[in-house]
């Protein structure tokens, strides 16, 4: 008889802000290089995607301001909270998104950080198209008309 392990992880970390500011042409799943510390921290659920933005060096993808919560136990090997990590990708994936990144308005940002059934952390990064303040004022007057509806729906 097999054992069948449940999901030993159900960390999501979501970027709600970006979904307001950007408008996403095209998401991607990249994996994310950590150290020791930095995986347990995540998997505590210590991680903040608010201000972090994606860019590239050498033909390699980088997430900067990615904000990763030093672990409580890690002694003199603890990390810094926001480093410079390398996001892993195909090399047809990168030259594609770094052809989109040098035409104007057009930028990658993180969406979403989450443990997979495997045990490795996974950035989901869109690129994306930031928003004008009239699309913004539209995207609120939508969340308002589709919160209404569920609230008729939930009365009746």
């Amino acid at each position: 008889m097999a054992i069948k392990k449940t999901k030993e992880y159900d960390i999501e970390i979501v970027n709600r802000k970006a979904d307001f500011d950007y408008q996403f042409i095209e998401t991607l799943e990249a994996g994310i290089m950590l150290t020791g510390t930095e995986i347990k921290s995540i998997r505590k659920g210590n991680a903040n995607l608010r201000d972090a933005y994606c860019f590239f060096r050498a033909g390699e993808l980088y997430v900067k301001s990615l904000f990763i919560a030093e672990y409580n136990f890690g002694n003199q090997f603890n990390h810094e909270p926001r480093r410079t990590r390398k996001l892993l990708l195909r090399r047809h994936q990168l030259r594609k998104l770094e052809k989109h990144i040098k035409e104007k308005g057009y930028t990658i940002v993180p969406i979403r950080l989450y443990v997979n059934d495997r045990g490795f952390a996974k950035v989901e990064i869109a690129l994306a198209q930031g928003k004008k303040s009239y699309d913004k004022r539209q995207s609120i007057k939508d969340k308002d008309v589709k919160r209404d509806m569920a609230r008729m729906k939930k009365m009746y």
